[in-house]
């Protein structure tokens, strides 16, 4: 009988690490738009060096919660504190289980009173429904999920098109677009702007280092305010992300987006994954690496091991609060940026075209082959951290990966990725026949610092020496 939640998939494939780990999901898409729209060399360079044009429009979920409790509701998922958090208003939400481990993450935007959307991956929309549905809370949800991966020749259609405008040149196109200076608009704060003739809605943040904004309409407006967009960039070489691009700048900020949601145990999360269907992200998942443990809670990290430790605020009661106050610093992993070596890397694309049998094939610019990706890093044969999310910078010209290390570990250190799976792979639809290859990793900042790349060669040297 097929499984109808996900308590009883983990019940009849006996451990959720199986499960996901031979999962037949097939790769996590970023759907509808294209992989290119030049190549995916020039688009992540126009980033650092004009302006690019992000649709946002179809990977991730959206979740509006409205009601008397709607701020009750919310504040009591995330570890973030709202006092001070008014209409017009943004934070990036992050929740926990009952344990203090992290269920996922996203942005919150406080769009007026008693109105909030939440803009994210599905992990957290799940979380907010089921309390929604079950907590007793005087409130009312509208979910939109993300566009299927391959829509099959289907319309695709959603309740706003999202956008994205970053790089150096942005906010003079942005200026243009608006015909004239745009009032200040503070970080993580709400504002409007004028395209081509309509009040458009967006959000102050940075995603490449420069002032950059995102902002959102009516998805019926969508070809309308695009047009626009890209006849206004022309003088300013925009540059349109496609979504091989798009998913790999994470690697230069420093975000880690798919950590392994901490739902898969524990008596207290039991009537949520009984609540969670045969579809939903959680169960339909996978996971892959060459870190493997029968224990799925060693998948589960905190908020502090992904860099979100100043969000946790014991002013209020949430989920997870009284496990959180118990957690030590020193128990807790950091996390940084990975710089692979790159000979390493060359001999792992070149056992392609040797006898036998090869490495696992990296990808480029994302080397990811799972939902969530845990590959061994080890000093000494001795492991002390993960690798969750990899690919290649072709600004910084080396292939990166965010993950975590022990506190012991140091910026500057050379460990030891494991690349590839046990026993020649798992069977996920993303892993072929393939043997294990270690890969040397140099330990540098998040985000990841200029000046820690152009230590690198040396630092190789005398390290491999």
């Amino acid at each position: 009988m097929r499984p109808h939640n996900l308590e009883q998939a983990i019940q009849t494939a006996g451990n959720p690490v199986q499960m996901l780990r031979n999962s037949k999901i097939g790769a996590y898409i970023y759907p509808v738009v294209p992989p290119e729209f030049t190549n995916w060399r020039a688009e992540q360079l126009a980033w650092r060096d004009s302006v690019v044009l992000a649709d946002q429009s179809h990977h991730m979920a959206e979740m509006l919660v409205e009601g008397r409790d709607a701020a009750r509701l919310l504040n009591h998922l995330a570890v973030n504190s709202f006092a001070g958090f008014e209409p017009n208003k943004a934070k990036q939400m992050v929740a926990c289980n009952h344990d203090g481990y992290l269920i996922g993450d996203g942005i919150l935007f406080y769009l007026a009173e008693n109105q909030f959307n939440f803009v994210g991956r599905e992990p957290i929309v799940n979380w907010i429904q089921y309390h929604a549905e079950t907590g007793g809370y005087d409130v009312k949800v509208n979910r939109d999920d993300r566009s299927p991966g391959r829509p099959m020749g289907k319309p695709v259609v959603r309740r706003h098109y999202r956008f994205q405008l970053q790089g150096p040149k942005a906010w003079a196109l942005l200026e243009k677009l608006n015909g004239g200076p745009i009032p200040a608009i503070k970080f993580f704060s709400l504002g409007e702007i004028n395209i081509a003739g309509r009040r458009v809605r967006g959000l102050r943040h940075g995603m490449a280092g420069a002032p950059g904004l995102e902002f959102w309409g009516p998805y019926e407006q969508y070809d309308e305010i695009r047009n626009a967009i890209l006849e206004a960039g022309e003088e300013f070489d925009l540059y349109q992300l496609g979504s091989r691009s798009y998913s790999s700048i994470t690697l230069e900020s420093g975000w880690i987006p798919s950590p392994l949601p901490a739902v898969y145990t524990g008596e207290k999360m039991k009537p949520y994954r009984e609540w969670l269907g045969p579809g939903r992200y959680e169960v339909a998942g996978s996971l892959g690496g060459s870190f493997v443990s029968n224990n799925i809670e060693d998948y589960y990290v905190t908020p502090a091991e992904m860099g979100y430790g100043p969000f946790v605020k014991f002013d209020h009661d949430f989920i997870g609060r009284a496990a959180l106050e118990t957690m030590s610093a020193a128990s807790q992993r950091k996390k940084v940026t990975f710089a692979w070596n790159g000979e390493d890397v060359a001999k792992v694309v070149g056992s392609m075209f040797q006898d036998g049998e090869a490495g696992k094939y990296i990808e480029q610019p994302l080397s990811n082959y799972a939902s969530s990706m845990y590959d061994r890093v080890e000093m000494g044969g001795k492991l002390v951290g993960f690798s969750m999310f990899g690919g290649y910078s072709w600004n910084e010209r080396t292939a990166l990966s965010l993950g975590v290390v022990d506190q012991s570990i140091n910026i500057g250190d050379v460990l030891t990725l494991v690349w590839g799976e046990e026993n020649g792979g798992t069977g996920k639809t993303t892993v072929e026949r393939h043997k294990q290859m270690e890969i040397r990793v140099k330990v540098a900042p998040v985000p990841y610092a200029r000046e820690a790349r152009e230590s690198y060669a040396d630092s190789w040297r005398t390290r491999s020496a």
